[in-house]
């Protein structure tokens, strides 16, 4: 096996992972997420940003029909996890979370809003595609 060359942790990084509007895509992305933060010793955060990126990604899937995207990039302490997809309208302000404790649909952005130090949303377009993308941010402090 080939040996690893030590990376500077502060370096920044992102990756893309890009998938079919397929509900088990969710689960890819998830376990890819862990398998990179892992990797770039950041399993501290592991959990949460598994937790953000299921609501991101699962929200992408379920309310668009085209295909979506992973993002997730580390710069200066700070991991963004967004996810992209082919609606260019807003998504769904959060609701309270509270009040959603015990709704079946509708807690993704509650949560993402509760876990996340900042979250947001911007109309984006990639590879000719027109759309929006959703991130939050975790800080590593």
């Amino acid at each position: 096996m080939p040996e690893i060359e030590p990376v500077d942790p502060a370096a920044p990084w992102e990756y893309t992972l890009y998938i079919p509007n397929d509900l088990r895509a969710v689960t890819v992305c998830r376990r890819t997420l862990g398998l990179i933060l892992t990797m770039h010793g950041l399993i501290r955060l592991v959990d949460t940003a598994e937790l953000l990126a299921t609501e991101l990604v699962s929200n992408a899937v379920r309310h668009t029909k085209g295909p979506a995207a992973l993002r997730v990039r580390w710069a200066a302490g700070v991991l963004r996890v967004g996810a992209w997809d082919a609606d260019p309208g807003p998504p769904e302000p959060p609701g309270n979370l509270d009040a959603l404790t015990d709704a079946e649909e509708g807690r993704g952005l509650a949560l993402v809003r509760a876990c996340a130090d900042l979250w947001g949303w911007q109309p984006l377009a990639r590879g000719g595609n027109r759309g929006k993308y959703v991130w939050c941010d975790l800080a590593a402090a």
